[in-house]
């Protein structure tokens, strides 16, 4: 069992919150894919949060508020997302420090023996953030899932009271007598596609324009939270 243990793949987090002095809002995601912890990048990631040249993230973003960004392992996309988080008043703070593997890939499922941040004491430290922004939801290791599970093993008398059970799914808290409202996003990921497609939102915006994707989708809903 032992020799088990040292075979699993250390999963580390390699960024650490970015949380602007003025930010009101935190996306909140698990980690990034294991290559942005051994350093592999490929070719079109970024090295910083939601790098990933896979994820969509940025993508979103970038259409909402025509960033013009760059998709390329350079300090200048670096710092064109730094500036946009800064002048927008918006954090990363994803809820998982590092987790173990079995097998090195980016599955929320694989990850074991996960070491939480302090996101109730992150909050604290930062009293203008009110609203966290899940990349998606309450699913077995998703970020909700992590957040509620952080809340139990705190003590802290929180509750996640439901404001609309329609996706996105949006509940509030009080922490120290601060209203945070919770926003479960359609996840920026491939994986969420199928997911998409099967809404009926989806599929009565797509018979109207057959252009209708994915992206387009989410790019609608995102609007309403950024």
């Amino acid at each position: 069992m032992k020799e088990k243990e040292k075979e699993k793949f250390h999963h580390r987090h390699p960024y650490r919150p970015f949380i602007p002095e003025d930010a009101t809002k935190l996306i909140v995601g698990t980690l990034p894919p294991p290559r942005f912890t051994t350093g592999d990048l490929k070719e079109g990631d970024v090295d910083f949060c939601y790098g990933s040249r896979d994820g969509f993230l940025w993508i979103i973003l970038d259409r909402l508020f025509d960033l013009n960004l760059k998709f390329e392992n350079t300090a200048e996309a670096i710092e064109q997302r730094e500036h946009f988080l800064i002048k927008r008043g918006i954090g990363i703070c994803d809820m998982v420090e590092s987790s173990r593997r079995e097998k090195i890939d980016a599955s929320d499922l694989g990850m074991m023996e996960v070491e939480m941040r302090n996101m109730i004491q992150i909050l604290r430290n930062h009293p203008k953030v009110d609203t966290l922004l899940f990349t998606y939801g309450n699913s077995k290791n998703g970020p909700e899932y992590f957040f509620r599970r952080h809340i139990r093993l705190s003590g802290e008398k929180i509750n996640l009271k439901v404001v609309s059970n329609e996706v996105p799914r949006v509940h509030q808290f009080v922490l120290d007598g601060r209203l945070i409202n919770t926003v479960s996003l359609t996840a920026p990921s491939g994986s969420a596609n199928r997911a998409i497609g099967a809404l009926d939102e989806y599929k009565s915006r797509k018979l109207k324009n057959p252009e209708f994707n994915t992206i387009d989708f989410r790019v609608l809903q995102y609007k309403g939270y950024f």
